[in-house]
């Protein structure tokens, strides 16, 4: 296979995820194979799709090899995994989310995809409900298990925890929780949940706003 360069592979994968994405609506057509609106060649991209022998080409079907089933299988694998750890844990904005998928997705390897993966509890499906192309991570389970950190604030009163790390939503809430010798890596025992949030850290019972609880993420510990 001929050698691309940085440019030339970044298209391409742009491509792919495009194909990816038209199979999934059931429009990969010529007719709707366009990378990028500033894009006036796309019978470039077609040519280097094809060279790299990625795609096949069918009247007006386009359709992977597959090898190109494989890459564009991987990346989208990536980036809808961003997409959840950027939502779900760090709760940023979605142009933020985009932004930082699109990045990602082209520097993961297949190993720290996996333990994003597990991380999350093996998600089915993307912040917006399209499917995560399965891992090999994924096979060794019948069902999507228990993430391994979750929020505080899902957990079940009379479980002990491990924060692992704090998502706060103000800088003051970081400081407040430091002096309550709640940090990261402190374990925690969560004794009521309603009406207000009552951990006990060590031999002190502490209460605090659910709305704090949300920026806690914790793991289990036995």
């Amino acid at each position: 296979m001929k050698s691309r360069t940085p440019t030339e592979n970044e298209r391409i994968d742009e491509a792919l995820e495009l194909i990816w994405l038209l199979r999934e609506e059931g429009r990969a057509f010529l007719s709707n194979f366009k990378v990028s609106s500033d894009d006036e060649y796309p019978e470039e991209i077609i040519r280097l799709l094809i060279e790299d022998g990625l795609v096949n080409i069918k009247g007006e079907e386009i359709d992977f090899t597959e090898r190109g089933y494989e890459r564009a299988r991987g990346l989208i694998r990536r980036y809808r995994l961003a997409e959840r750890l950027f939502s779900d844990v760090f709760e940023l904005r979605e142009d933020l989310i985009k932004d930082d998928a699109c990045r990602v997705e082209h520097i993961l390897s297949n190993e720290l995809t996996d333990s994003v993966c597990t991380f999350l509890g093996h998600p089915p499906t993307c912040p917006h409900g399209k499917p995560i192309p399965r891992g090999e991570c994924c096979k060794k389970y019948r069902v999507d298990v228990e993430p391994l950190i979750t929020r505080l604030s899902s957990i079940e009163p009379g479980t002990d925890v491990k924060i692992v790390f704090i998502v706060p939503s103000q800088k003051s809430s970081v400081v407040k929780l430091s002096s309550m010798g709640i940090i990261p890596g402190v374990r925690i025992r969560l004794l009521q949940k309603k009406p207000t949030i009552i951990l006990q850290v060590e031999e002190t019972v502490i209460a605090i706003d659910p709305e704090i609880a949300d920026e806690i993420l914790v793991r289990k510990v036995a």
